[in-house]
């Protein structure tokens, strides 16, 4: 069964709900932290939606400088925490090897090179205090022993780690402790920060995964470190399909998905992708395009190419296209050929702050396989078009180059 998905958190086969504030440490795991200091975006450009204080919005004309940015190497410290109920089954070495190097990995092909998560994953274990059982953990959990939880895990490794060399805090803790529920997994942020060797801890990844994990679990958890917005439908009475906003294409949707390299929106937000790297239409008129496939790797000297275009449809919302195909981290797609999805910045993570345009509506494909069928071949191929509803704009596959680039044709109406 496919498991469902929770604010800030993964799919889990149950509910992961979001824990309220606490008394000393306030941890917003759905609503965020206060509004961070803005930093200037220089890849900014027309088509660039202005951030907004929706948590995690995916307005890109400045960066929340509450959160560490991966444009440049960023250090992660992965400690792993033992129980006084429990001796550990697996060794750190094997539960270090279900995350690294593919989480790192996942992001070095994702940003064309251009980011290196660089972990130190401990190599014993870390005494907590109490018994796994007095943390009461699970995925609707209490504010005090979440609090318990993250001061103890802090102090119990303080003496070991110089927490001012790292920019990520990965907890992790021993999967076969009888307290411990995989569902917890979560990234908690702070807004009174723990301090540490003189640096605030303003997040923490807690990772309560069962051994080996589910599928680039950590690569959605480090998403929301880096200011990204869980993407899935979220059904308000835990009921229903929670992937019809995204399907496979972006892990940010799905940590399952066949396709899961992040959208080229994402990238751009990120900093892989710049101005060089994106159009913005904006004429009336139609216009011929060649796009680069967004997973493929830069040819010969680093050089990406084009890998987005972007049509600005109002303040708020724009239109996103691009193209995916069975390579890097898209490898196990379902379908390949041209995206287009859009993009709401006003629009709360976990809210449908991205929704792909499903551009074969009364069709599906690899029910076998895809976290959602319907969507599994929302993609143009060539020779096909497709006129976006409420938008007018219509676009156009109409070649793939032997070397792999697509040509799309992008037409907008007078009135876009």
């Amino acid at each position: 069964m496919r498991g469902q998905q929770t604010p800030e958190g993964v799919e889990r086969p149950r509910l992961r709900a979001s824990a309220a504030a606490f008394t000393s440490l306030v941890a917003l795991a759905a609503t965020g932290l206060v509004a961070g200091p803005a930093v200037g975006a220089p890849t900014a450009g027309p088509c660039a939606l202005p951030r907004t204080a929706a948590h995690h919005s995916l307005g890109l004309d400045t960066w929340n400088g509450s959160y560490p940015q991966p444009a440049r190497s960023l250090d992660a410290v992965m400690i792993f925490l033992s129980f006084p109920d429990s001796t550990p089954l697996t060794s750190t070495d094997e539960l270090a090897a279900d995350h690294f190097p593919s989480t790192s990995e996942f992001f070095r092909r994702a940003s064309y090179g251009r980011f290196a998560l660089r972990p130190d994953t401990r190599r014993e274990w870390t005494p907590m205090p109490q018994a796994s059982t007095a943390y009461a953990i699970q995925r609707d959990w209490e504010a005090g022993k979440r609090a318990a939880y993250l001061k103890d895990a802090v102090a119990a490794v303080d003496d070991q780690v110089d927490f001012s060399r790292y920019d990520i805090v990965y907890l992790v803790a021993d999967p076969d402790a009888p307290g411990v529920d995989s569902d917890a997994t979560k990234v908690v942020n702070l807004e009174s920060p723990l301090t540490a060797d003189g640096t605030e801890i303003k997040r923490v990844v807690t990772v309560f995964e069962r051994h080996p994990p589910d599928r680039n679990v950590l690569a959605h958890e480090t998403g929301h470190v880096f200011d990204l917005p869980d993407l899935y439908h979220r059904p308000m009475d835990g009921k229903g399909d929670w992937d019809t906003h995204v399907g496979d294409w972006d892990v940010m949707g799905s940590q399952f998905g066949l396709a899961p390299d992040l959208f080229g929106w994402h990238k751009w937000k990120l900093g892989w992708l710049d101005r060089s790297n994106v159009i913005c239409v904006q004429e009336p008129g139609t216009r011929l395009l060649s796009l680069e496939t967004m997973a493929a790797a830069p040819v010969a000297g680093g050089t990406v190419g084009k890998r987005l275009a972007v049509v600005r449809t109002g303040t708020g919302t724009a239109l996103a296209i691009e193209a995916r195909g069975s390579t890097g981290n898209d490898q196990d797609t379902c379908t390949e050929g041209v995206l287009i999805y859009r993009v709401r910045n006003e629009a709360a993570s976990g809210d449908g702050p991205v929704e792909v345009v499903d551009t074969h509506p009364k069709t599906e494909a690899c029910w076998d396989r895809s976290v959602y069928p319907p969507l599994a071949d929302a993609p143009l191929g060539v020779g096909e078009s497709f006129t976006v509803p409420g938008e007018g704009a219509r676009v156009e596959v109409v070649d793939r180059t032997p070397a792999g680039a697509w040509t799309v044709k992008v037409t907008l109406p007078e009135d876009t």
